[in-house]
């Protein structure tokens, strides 16, 4: 959720900096779940959001207004995942929610898992491919 009155962010801290003072711990909390589930993971900002990247995108969080986001970048997962996201606020392959309301750290890490999975097995069908 930035302003005009900040520059695009040039890494993760920067954009968490940017944001409401009571979302910054969840963000920061997010952050360090997704670094120890994917110690390989690549830290990147991509559309003014971080985002993590191993083989290919992973996940990404961000903030708005509102809510806090977790973006899984994979539609298919949350479709699959419908019975574990039933209490949760899903737009498209995002999960949203309140700052001081975090996401199961278990559902976090089993979505990152999975994710890490998806990429895994994209980037070994485009090697055969070659």
């Amino acid at each position: 959720m930035r302003g005009s009155d900040f520059p695009p962010p040039r890494d993760a801290d920067e954009y968490i900096g940017q944001q409401p003072v009571a979302f910054r711990p969840t963000l920061e909390e997010l952050r360090h779940i997704i670094l120890t589930t994917a110690p390989q993971a690549t830290e990147l900002i991509s559309y003014q959001l971080p985002c993590y990247k191993y083989h290919y995108m992973l996940v990404g969080i961000g903030a708005n207004k509102k809510f806090c986001s977790f973006y899984t970048m994979s539609p298919g997962l949350v479709k699959s995942m419908k019975e574990d996201l039933k209490d949760i606020r899903v737009s498209g392959s995002t999960l949203h929610f309140a700052p001081g309301e975090p996401l199961p750290i278990e559902l976090i890490k089993k979505i990152i898992s999975e994710r890490m999975i998806q990429n895994e097995i994209l980037d070994l069908s485009k090697k055969s491919k070659k």
